[in-house]
């Protein structure tokens, strides 16, 4: 790959969440202290809404990074599942055993007896579901009632719910009201703007261990956030291909043409007028001056 060419030690722009990568860019870094600060005062809802893209799992894999060790935290990545398997992986992520016929009543008990113990050994639990946007009413009723579980004084689990805008479309409707009430803190996402983007960029190149002079031009970069607006996603998928195309003609800084050849190699990304390559003034002023010079000659004919 290109990581020798450029004096890289790893991929700067992988697509799989690598919280040594994490930018405390603005809107990241407050959902991040959002969350921290929520889940410090016992919060028991907790919602972080972005669109596709746009850093919800790296964010979520930070914050389980982070959090101290008098955190106890289960993660479900996948909560496609029906009320019943939800329980089941609730009570599997607390270190529950249980038979597999159990039902939900039994996982019910289990899962309030795990948490009473975990809390008395001074522990705060905290449930983290990403793509919390695939869970169904059911599913999500369920939930709602795993956050009931409580003592005279406090919550005995924080639930934070990681999602796409779809997520609040689905707690809007008007049986799900009793589950929204109960979300305290909520944070959306925004995508980078175009310092933020430079600095994003900047960012992963550092991390990857590069330590040389600007490697994209202003105007790769300038087109990078344009055509990517803004997202993380869609600027590591540019980037990596923006420097491949620089490695394959053995360039050492990657311009605007190389971000053009990314645009065109993306499906769903429409290479515009602004990020192909500008024709030198000179080279125009000449076309011009050779088309006007060929209607006057017509014209004398």
């Amino acid at each position: 790959m290109y990581n020798e060419h450029f004096g890289l030690s790893e991929l700067p722009f992988g697509l799989t969440p690598n919280t040594a990568f994490f930018l405390s860019a603005q809107g990241h870094r407050e959902a991040l202290n959002m969350l921290q600060v929520a889940l410090s005062t016992g919060e028991g809802f907790v919602k972080i809404v972005g669109e596709v893209g746009t850093g919800k799992t790296l964010l979520c894999r930070k914050l389980l990074s982070v959090l101290g060790e008098n955190y106890y935290t289960a993660y479900i990545p996948n909560p496609l599942l029906s009320p019943a398997a939800l329980y089941r992986a609730v009570a599997e992520e607390l270190g529950v055993k249980s038979k597999s016929r159990d039902g939900i009543t039994e996982f019910q008990t289990a899962i309030n007896r795990r948490l009473i113990e975990l809390v008395a050994a001074g522990q705060q639990v905290v449930l983290v579901i990403d793509e919390a946007q695939a869970m169904s009413e059911k599913t999500l009723e369920a939930l709602r009632l795993i956050s009931n579980l409580e003592t005279e004084t406090r919550k005995l689990i924080h639930i934070v719910l990681f999602g796409q805008p779809e997520l609040d479309r689905l707690l809007d409707q008007n049986n799900l009201r009793q589950l929204r009430q109960r979300i305290s803190f909520c944070c959306r996402l925004p995508a980078l703007n175009r310092e933020t983007t430079r600095d994003y960029i900047n960012h992963r190149l550092s991390t990857a261990g590069y330590n040389g002079g600007q490697l994209f031009s202003d105007r790769a970069l300038a087109t990078v956030h344009k055509v990517s607006a803004g997202v993380p996603r869609l600027v590591n998928i540019l980037c990596h291909k923006a420097m491949l195309s620089a490695y394959g003609k053995g360039a050492r800084l990657v311009d605007v043409s190389h971000v053009a050849l990314a645009v065109k190699d993306t499906e769903g990304l429409e290479l515009r007028s602004w990020c192909r390559p500008r024709v030198p003034q000179l080279l125009l002023a000449l076309l011009l001056a050779l088309v006007a010079g060929s209607l006057w000659y017509g014209r004398h004919l």
